[in-house]
């Protein structure tokens, strides 16, 4: 499942820089996450680093896009094709 941002967030920009994916953009108010992109880190990290750098934990899992680790593994080696390309 992808992750997303709540209205807690308080634009303290350390989660943009850490996303492997680009996944993260600042938003009209708060910064938002790309489902498209978000892997949850699967491919990169043990952890999702968004959600390890937030001081606030405003970083939970999106319960409109609910994916299995094989559907965020796939999800990553697409994205990764479609960079090498």
């Amino acid at each position: 499942m992808a992750l997303m941002i709540t209205d807690e967030c308080i634009n303290c920009d350390v989660c943009e820089p850490e996303c492997p994916n680009g996944a993260i953009s600042q938003g009209d108010e708060i910064y938002v996450i790309d489902p498209d992109l978000c892997t949850e880190c699967v491919g990169h990290y043990d952890e999702p680093q968004c959600v390890e750098v937030c001081p606030v934990d405003c970083i939970p899992k999106d319960p409109d896009h609910e994916e299995t680790e094989e559907e965020l593994r796939a999800k990553y080696e697409r994205i990764m094709a479609q960079k090498a390309q």
